[in-house]
């Protein structure tokens, strides 16, 4: 069986290709107001490896027992991504996405249980969010590609 870090890699390693096939011009279409663009949803998955970057690192030492959430559309506004290079987001999220790879083989059991509540009433386990941010990363990339 397959490690969190293994997976990531393995999914980033897949996509990379198929998103080089994405023409700059078709990653800054946005079908209508309300929905992001290709860019803007790599963007977005940059966002959210770097969140999930600081409550890795912030649970490996046991100080992530109330960390905040994040406004994603905020964030996706602010960084502007639909007027960035589109092989630039794509160079990025890859490096990202292989550094938050090797963090999480990093981590150690005990960290790995270590809580985490992101504005929630629950906390969960630091690898309960490895697993869901697979999912989440999983999720955006069909929404690329498909489109």
């Amino acid at each position: 069986m397959k490690t969190n870090s293994e997976l990531l890699r393995e999914i980033i390693d897949t996509v990379k290709p198929e998103l080089l096939k994405i023409s700059q011009e078709a990653a800054g279409i946005k079908l209508n107001e309300k929905k992001w663009s290709k860019k803007e949803i790599l963007g977005h998955l940059i966002d959210s490896a770097s969140n999930n970057h600081q409550r890795f690192v912030r649970g490996a030492q046991n100080l992530a027992d109330n960390f905040p959430t994040y406004n994603q559309n905020l964030w996706v506004d602010v960084n502007r991504y639909n007027e960035r290079d589109w092989f630039e987001l794509i160079e990025f999220f890859y490096a990202y996405n292989l550094f938050l790879s090797r963090v999480i083989d990093s981590l150690t059991e005990n960290a790995l249980n270590n809580p985490c509540n992101i504005g929630k009433e629950e906390p969960v386990t630091i690898e309960f969010i490895i697993m869901d941010y697979i999912r989440h990363l999983k999720h955006h990339i069909q929404q690329i590609l498909e489109n």
